[in-house]
């Protein structure tokens, strides 16, 4: 069994990597981008269509605020880019949000701060894909009739391209990103020259569409209202920009600065790309409706349910390159695939920060470990399926999930903000050097309004949508901060009970004698070993115990006892109900209650058997007996194993698997000896 999973996980993840190659798998800037800003970078796609639909309330009139609403999404994404520049040098450890929220605000907020991060980075992949998977759709028919069936077939894929590694995936996943970034800024830069240079104009498929107003006349507070919960859907271009700050680790020397450029590139090239789709779509007449069925009309008549709804960024590229051109299918095609890799950020996060998490007890340690890769492989795995879940139980719609989104990333930007303002109070009360102080208090007012504006958009997007998903948000916070609280409470719980006490308790005195018992079956070979293994360790009292289940073959077992002469005794117990278990149980706990001082020390024969099916026909009352006596105070149990032939079969399986090799285990001999690397070292 260990041959035939072992072959699959070395062709899927590739050959395990030593510990002391960590170093190898950081990331240089221009890979980091890619691994921890396809989520920013990648929102542009669906972000100005959630403006455009929340407006749509309110009919086509209310698209003039658009611009206004992308201007307010651009001076927030450089505050908390500004922002969370300040933290990556403050905190370059890899804690992010959870670390300086819990360092200066408490454990509570820090927990806090975990539990919206790790709902956000789940919301992170089940939207991203499932935006990819429409826009994929609106090209090929079979992925959008089987929307949820793609999306977890993708989620699968990306899980075992994040399983090779961190620096790995991130190469493959470069190439997609930078062909949409450029793909994006060719769409602007033609688009502009068509419309101000040529004074061309460009119609986008839906520009002869008229929109029914859900809500008409809105005015007051009720238009107010609508703009505000327009901007909190454009506020989607922001998830992920914490990522970097919880990766800083995986960033080449000179970590914080490395982590810091790549923000303020990822910041200047998301804006770039919002502003310009937002403007384009105004320029090329996009129509967008909540239900496009019964809301947008042609020619006066409802589309109907069969119209599928495409994208804005799909409907702005069929105006500017012409629908079906060469230009508009690379667009199309890197779209949807810099959608799907956009969950790569959460892919990366999710695992680092359950790592720290689990570091302070707030996770199962599992998730600490590395895998063969030096990834995180129990957090991807643990990602994975809660993403693929949420997938399966909203339909993979993205507009269903985006109402869940941006809650739990702005409760972290928020206390994380807040955080790092008491962070430099703390600095600047003991900091004596001007030039220090005065960096510091630019810092502090740079993370001061953070903190507000941050705080204000929480407070928008909490009351703009929560009766539309964000309670879902919300509730699955609460989830995770009662469930940590409690892994929490009983690690600490296991960690005082066990802890090793200065003085010598009663547990540490040597147990006044040792009583060991060896059960009996029938007497053969395993039976002898195991008499010989007890009297060798030479307890106090030592006795063999059979339970009688069957009259003539207990009165078998005597006879040949006597027959033999086995001077140990022989203690039989009575069975009525022909129960194994319950009477040595029994009788090992009444040992103890006469004697509570004396260890009680049982032995167990086994045969050790070289196929699994006989596993099904040898030693489950020994299982069972081991099973219960685990929880008696003062009971050792020992397995005595003995060798059936065809365990022989079993050591021949193993020495083939020693000398087997996994295709990419062994590539060009040993690493000490190759040729390049001994060069290296003669130079």
């Amino acid at each position: 069994m260990s041959k035939l999973t072992d072959l699959p996980k070395r062709i899927l993840i590739g050959r395990a990597l030593r510990s002391d190659k960590l170093g190898e798998t950081l990331l240089p800037k221009r890979i980091a981008l890619p691994v921890f800003a396809s989520d920013p970078l990648s929102s542009v796609a669906y972000a100005p269509g959630e403006v455009l639909l929340v407006l749509s309330i309110a009919g086509l009139s209310a698209y003039h605020f658009s611009p206004w609403i992308a201007l307010a999404v651009v001076v927030l994404m450089f505050t908390v880019v500004a922002s969370y520049r300040q933290n990556v040098h403050a905190y370059p450890s890899g804690g992010g949000d959870y670390e300086v929220a819990n360092t200066n605000l408490g454990p509570k907020a820090g927990l806090t701060v975990a539990s919206a991060l790790l709902v956000d980075y789940v919301l992170t992949v089940a939207v991203s894909i499932s935006s990819g998977i429409e826009n994929l759709g609106s090209a090929i028919p079979f992925v959008v009739e089987h929307k949820v069936f793609c999306a977890v077939g993708v989620i699968v894929l990306l899980t075992l391209m994040n399983l090779r590694g961190v620096k790995e995936s991130g190469s493959l996943f470069a190439i997609p990103t930078y062909v949409f970034v450029a793909g994006v800024f060719i769409m602007i830069a033609w688009g502009a020259y068509q419309g101000i240079v040529l004074d061309e104009t460009m119609k986008a498929p839906t520009a002869d569409f008229e929109i029914k107003p859900e809500q008409e006349g809105l005015a007051g507070f009720a238009l107010l209202f609508l703009l505000l919960r327009a901007f909190s859907s454009g506020c989607a271009a922001l998830t992920g920009v914490e990522a970097i700050s919880n990766g800083v680790p995986a960033f080449r020397k000179p970590k914080s600065k490395n982590a810091a450029t790549t923000l303020a590139l990822m910041g200047g090239l998301a804006v770039t790309m919002f502003c310009g789709i937002i403007f384009l779509a105004m320029a090329t007449d996009v129509r967008m409706a909540e239900h496009p069925a019964v809301d947008l009309l042609r020619d006066g008549v409802p589309v109907g349910e069969s119209y599928v709804q495409d994208p804005v960024i799909s409907q702005v590229a069929a105006a500017v390159f012409g629908d079906g051109t060469f230009l508009f299918v690379v667009l199309a095609a890197a779209t949807a695939l810099v959608l799907f890799l956009a969950a790569n950020t959460a892919y990366n996060g999710f695992p680092l920060l359950g790592s720290i998490l689990a570091q302070d007890r707030y996770l199962p340690r599992q998730l600490h470990t590395r895998g063969d890769r030096l990834a995180f492989s129990n957090g991807i795995v643990l990602l994975a399926g809660a993403a693929a879940l949420l997938v399966w139980v909203y339909g993979a719609d993205s507009t269903k999930l985006i109402q869940l989104y941006i809650v739990g990333v702005f409760v972290s930007f928020t206390l994380s903000q807040t955080g790092m303002v008491r962070h430099w109070n703390r600095h600047l009360k003991t900091e004596k050097n001007p030039a220090q102080r005065r960096r510091m208090m630019r810092s502090r007012a740079i993370n001061t309004f953070g903190a507000f504006f941050t705080g204000l958009v929480l407070v928008v997007v909490l009351a703009t949508k929560f009766t539309h998903g964000a309670w879902v948000a919300l509730l699955g916070m609460v989830i995770f901060y009662g469930t940590m609280t409690a892994i929490r409470r009983h690690y600490d719980s296991v960690s005082a009970e066990i802890a090793a006490a200065e003085e010598r308790p009663d547990e540490y005195v040597r147990p006044s004698r040792v009583r060991s018992v060896v059960l009996v079956s029938k007497l053969h070979k395993p039976t002898l070993r195991a008499l010989a293994y007890a009297k060798l360790l030479h307890a106090n009292e030592l006795e063999a115990l059979s339970v009688n289940v069957d009259p003539a073959e207990t009165k078998a077992l005597k006879a040949e006892w006597e027959r033999r002469g086995i001077n140990v005794p022989l203690k039989i117990l009575d069975s009525p109900y022909r129960e194994i278990t319950r009477p040595v149980i029994e009788y090992v706990k009444n040992i103890r209650r006469e004697s509570p001082r004396d260890a009680v020390s049982v032995y167990i024969p086994e045969y050790v058997v070289g196929h699994w099916y006989e596993h099904l026909l040898h030693n489950q009352s020994a299982l069972r007996l081991k099973g219960r006596l685990l929880f008696t105070p003062g009971v050792m149990v020992t397995s005595v194993p003995y060798q059936l032939r065809s365990s022989e079969a079993a050591k021949k399986r193993e020495r083939k698997r020693q000398e087997w090799n996994a295709p990419g285990s062994v590539r060009r001999g040993p690493v000490e000896k190759r040729p390049k690397e001994a060069a290296g070292k003669d130079t």
